[in-house]
């Protein structure tokens, strides 16, 4: 739970570090610790806050800080997602680079860490804290983030966050909100994390407060670790890389884009898969080829499963393979294509083999978006459907020779780049989209043609969501077998080894492959 950033509106009275109390000229004076009383004070590690009188307070919103707190209330308020509302939000106050970092870090660091934050907020506040009005208890978690997790000076981290409180609140709840966060800097964030943990012997609750997960998702990537033939003992890991900013990886559509643009303004290529880079940060929307769409954001796993399903070979008789269009007359179905992103990767892997795709979304808005992803690509490639997957293998049985079903799920494989998720689910939502996926997996393998390839496709690495689903299907039907899929995935790597499989399906892992913990398996029905 680490940040950094510098202190972007933190100057003014507030950035000299004058101590508390006036004494800031040195001497024995400014050795001693008590008051007029003889009262010991500021016990623990000396620190700085600002002796201004209210009347020079901080009385104004710095903007950085202030997005942060409109993301946390968009997040709570209108159940928002923090990577769709913090650009908009950037944009709409006119960061620059600088300030729209710290503005990036402060927002996901104080969603991420939430549950963490929320359980040190309790030791501090004299009420539970479902009886704070949720905007304080919003701007309280930015405040603490900026005390405990990033390189912002204490005295600027209280000065600036009474200030936006005051701004944007009020001055009565500013006045709590510096009182509590003066209780909070009382220790530094392993100081609390130590608190937090005295006298505990559950090893899933000293794991969800270390860091900062739910236990139950404790619980379940520890079981999805072993059902997936890795060792419990990689938990922590799995946990921390969970916490940790993902770099953005870029896609080159092949045959399409390149990543030339990319790579002159400082990206880096990607080193698990062919036509990938690894990008230096900045506003990605000044690349020519970006706004094109030729170039493309995509984590490095879905880039890996896509092509994994396009390049498998099939076993198909020569009658079928000259039935459908394109030059090899091979046709692809992405069931659940929003918002586009695999559906453009196939659609231009496609291109090049003769091949076309069939894009379907059940939301007309995310089908405009499948659209829109896919409209660098040439258009007799690819047509977009709009409506339920589930019907589909019901309306065109046995049409197509390979499928991609990257199914609804939790998400839990993308904890990183979603940091409120895992405050938002519950173990409900695993049986709520049980039913679905077993639906859509079953729609997919009635389209598919006999000697073709279904590939199951999953952000979560829950066994709930994918093995169980996977074999579920298998005992229903006798015409299926599972193709390796970790063999599939080292043949489209530029390692050739990238160690994914276990028992013919094949998970990607955050603490190992550095991508989002994709699931994949590769399902051939006989012909």
């Amino acid at each position: 739970m680490s940040g950094s950033g510098g202190n972007p509106g933190g100057g003014g009275n507030a950035g000299q570090g004058v101590p508390r109390g006036g004494r800031g000229n040195g001497g024995p004076r400014d050795a001693s610790r008590r008051n007029a009383q003889g009262r010991e004070r500021n016990r623990g590690p000396q620190r700085s806050f600002t002796e201004n009188a209210p009347a020079q307070r901080t009385r104004r919103a710095d903007p950085a800080r202030l997005v942060a707190f409109e993301v946390l209330r968009a997040v709570a308020a209108e159940d928002a997602y923090a990577n769709l509302v913090l650009p908009a939000r950037i944009r709409q106050h006119k960061l620059e680079k600088r300030d729209a970092g710290f503005a990036t870090e402060l927002s996901y660091g104080a969603l991420r860490s939430q549950g963490t934050y929320d359980a040190i907020l309790a030791r501090c506040v004299d009420r539970p804290l479902d009886q704070l009005d949720p905007a304080i208890l919003d701007a309280l978690r930015i405040g603490v983030h900026q005390l405990l997790a990033m390189r912002v000076p204490a005295h600027a981290a209280l000065d600036q966050t009474v200030g936006l409180a005051r701004a944007v609140i009020g001055a009565g709840p500013s006045a709590l909100i510096n009182a509590v966060l003066r209780k909070v800097t009382a220790h530094t964030l392993d100081g609390w994390l130590d608190l937090l943990v005295a006298g505990e012997t559950d090893e899933t609750k000293i794991a969800s407060l270390r860091h900062a997960h739910p236990e139950w998702i404790v619980r379940a990537m520890r079981q999805s670790l072993v059902i997936h033939g890795r060792p419990a003992s990689e938990i922590t890991g799995l946990l921390e890389a969970d916490n940790a900013a993902p770099v953005v990886n870029l896609v080159a559509l092949p045959g399409l884009g390149s990543l030339a643009e990319a790579l002159e303004g400082g990206a880096t290529p990607g080193e698990l898969v062919e036509g990938s880079a690894l990008s230096s940060g900045g506003d990605l929307g000044r690349l020519t080829s970006v706004r094109e769409g030729t170039t493309r954001v995509q984590d490095v796993g879905s880039q890996l499963v896509a092509r994994a399903m396009a390049a498998v070979d099939l076993d198909l008789p020569d009658a079928q393979h000259k039935e459908g269009t394109g030059a090899d007359g091979e046709r692809w179905l992405d069931l659940c294509a929003g918002p586009g992103g695999k559906a453009a990767l196939l659609a231009a892997l496609a291109g090049q083999r003769g091949a076309t795709l069939l894009a379907n979304e059940p939301a007309p808005h995310r089908a405009k978006l499948v659209s829109q992803a896919l409209s660098a690509v040439p258009r007799e490639t690819w047509q977009v459907r709009t409506g339920d997957g589930r019907d589909v293998g019901t309306e065109q049985p046995e049409t197509f020779d390979r499928v991609l079903v990257d199914v609804p799920c939790s998400g839990l494989g993308a904890l990183r780049r979603r940091p409120e998720s895992r405050w938002r689910r519950t173990p409900k939502d695993l049986a709520d989209l049980g039913s679905l996926q077993r639906e859509l997996l079953a729609s997919a393998l009635a389209a598919v043609r006999p000697g073709g390839v279904v590939a199951y496709v999953t952000c979560s690495p829950h066994p709930a969501e994918t093995k169980a689903v996977v074999a579920d299907a298998m005992r229903k039907r006798d015409d299926l077998e599972l193709l390796d899929a970790g063999s599939a995935l080292d043949a489209v790597s530029l390692t050739g080894n990238l160690g994914a499989g276990h028992e013919s399906t094949a998970q990607l892992w955050p603490h190992v492959h550095g991508t989002d913990a994709m699931f994949l398996a590769l399902i051939r029905k006989k012909a």
